[in-house]
C-alpha cells in the first residue's frame, strides 16, 4: 500500500464531532444488524414466519445465550479498527503497510477463538484483545479460521481460500471505509488486499472492496445512490467485477420496483453469497423507512442474515450516525462499552494523531494501548 492519508489535528469541532457520530454509527450499526440477524442465520423464510409470525424477526431475539450477542462477523470488524489504529501508530516509525498490521490484528481475533483467554504475557496485544467477552466463538466463517491458521499473509497473489466466495470479508470491512483522508481507490484497495487474507475469491474480495468505497462515500456525506455509483466506476477497471457490478445494479433497479418485501430481499441474495448479501444491503439501506425497518428488512431472509444484517447496519451508520441507530436494541447490544471506546479512539486518532505519538511528542498511554511492536 502507498497511501497516505491526510489527519492530524486541522479538523474543525463540527468535523470531529461529525466523524466520531459516523464511527460511532458505523461500528455499532454492524454489530446491532450481525446481533439482529444471529438467531436467523440457517433458516428459511417459511421457519422464520413459522417462528416468527408474518412479520418475521422485527426485535432482537435470543442467540448464544442471550439477546443482543454478536457473531465472529462483530469481533473481526473491531479487530479491524483496532489494527487500522495500529498502522497509523505504526507510520510513525516507518514501517508503513497496512496489510500487514490488520494481518497482525486478525491473528490476536484467531488467538480468541483458541485461547481460554488473554494471555497477559503478550504485552505487545494492546487492549483489545484483552478484552475478555471477545474470547468466545460465535460461529467463524471456516475460511476465517483456515485463513488465519498460520502465520502466513494472504495476497493478491497468494490468497488464501481462492475458492471461498463468502460475504464474511465484506461483513468485517466498514472500518476501511471510515479512513475519510484517503483517496476512495485506496481505500478499496486495502479492503481488497486485507480479503484476500481470508476470502480469496475475487467476487468476495471486490465486494469488500466496493462495501468499503460505499462506506466511505457515506461519511463522507454522499447519498446512497451516489455512493453506489463511485462504487461502481471503481469497480469497472478491475478484473472479475461483474457479479459484483451486476448485484449493485439489481439492487438499484429493485429500489423501482414497487413495495420492499423480504421475496425481494431474498431474490436480491441470490446464489452469489457476498456479493447478493451486498446488494440486499443497499436496498435495503435506501428503501428502509428508518434504521429499523431497513435492518428487519435485512435480515428476514433465507439468505446470511448475520452478514446482510451487518453489512446493512455499518451503510445506515456511516449515512446517519449513531444517534439514528434504535435507543433499545443498542442497550442489550453486547460489547457495546467496547465499541464505543474503540469507535472514539479511532476518531482521535484519525483527527488527532501526530499529538499522540508523532515526533513532536507522545502520549505513553495511548502507546500502551496501541503498542508499535
Amino acid at each position: 500500500m502507498g497511501a497516505t492519508p491526510t489527519g492530524g489535528a486541522i479538523w474543525g469541532r463540527a468535523e470531529q464531532q461529525d466523524f466520531r457520530s459516523r464511527v460511532r454509527g458505523a461500528l455499532l450499526g454492524t454489530a446491532v444488524g450481525d446481533a439482529l440477524g444471529a438467531p436467523l442465520d440457517g433458516l428459511t423464510l417459511a421457519d422464520i414466519h413459522a417462528a416468527h409470525g408474518p412479520d418475521g424477526l422485527t426485535d432482537l431475539a435470543p442467540a448464544y445465550g442471550g439477546r443482543g450477542a454478536v457473531t465472529g462477523l462483530t469481533q473481526l470488524t473491531l479487530f479491524t479498527v483496532d489494527g487500522l489504529i495500529r498502522a497509523q501508530v505504526r507510520r510513525d516509525t516507518g514501517a508503513w503497510h497496512p496489510p500487514t498490521d490488520l494481518h497482525r490484528a486478525y491473528l490476536r481475533w484467531a488467538a480468541t477463538q483458541r485461547d481460554w483467554g488473554p494471555d497477559e504475557r503478550r504485552k505487545d496485544d494492546g487492549w483489545l484483545a484483552r478484552e475478555e467477552w471477545l474470547y468466545a466463538r460465535r460461529d467463524p466463517a471456516r475460511a476465517c479460521l483456515l485463513g488465519l491458521g498460520d502465520t502466513t499473509m494472504g495476497t493478491l497473489d497468494a490468497p488464501k481460500n481462492p475458492g471461498e466466495p463468502g460475504p464474511e470479508a465484506a461483513a468485517r470491512s466498514a472500518p476501511f471505509g471510515l479512513l475519510v483522508g484517503w483517496d476512495p481507490q485506496l481505500v478499496m484497495q486495502l479492503a481488497v488486499e486485507c480479503a484476500v487474507q481470508t476470502h480469496g475469491h475475487p467476487t468476495a474480495y471486490l465486494t469488500a472492496g466496493a462495501y468499503a468505497a460505499l462506506v466511505h462515500a457515506l461519511a463522507r456525506r454522499e447519498s446512497p445512490d451516489k455512493a453506489v455509483q463511485h462504487a461502481l466506476a471503481l469497480l469497472a477497471p478491475r478484473p472479475g467485477h461483474e457479479p459484483v457490478t451486476e448485484a449493485l445494479q439489481r439492487a438499484l433497479g429493485a429500489v423501482r420496483q414497487g413495495l420492499p418485501s423480504p421475496e425481494r430481499v431474498e431474490e436480491l441474495a441470490g446464489d452469489v453469497p457476498a456479493a447478493g448479501a451486498l446488494a440486499a444491503a443497499v436496498y435495503c439501506t435506501m428503501v428502509g423507512e428508518d434504521v429499523r425497518h431497513g435492518l428487519s428488512l435485512a435480515v428476514n431472509h433465507g439468505g446470511p442474515s448475520a452478514a446482510t444484517g451487518a453489512l446493512t447496519g455499518g451503510l445506515f451508520g456511516a449515512l446517519h450516525g449513531e444517534t439514528a441507530l434504535p435507543p433499545a436494541w443498542l442497550a442489550e447490544l453486547e460489547g457495546r462499552p467496547t465499541m464505543l471506546a474503540l469507535a472514539d479512539d479511532f476518531a482521535m486518532e484519525m483527527t488527532q494523531g501526530p499529538t499522540l505519538h508523532g515526533p513532536a511528542g507522545s502520549s505513553p498511554a495511548w502507546l500502551a494501548r496501541y503498542p508499535r511492536a
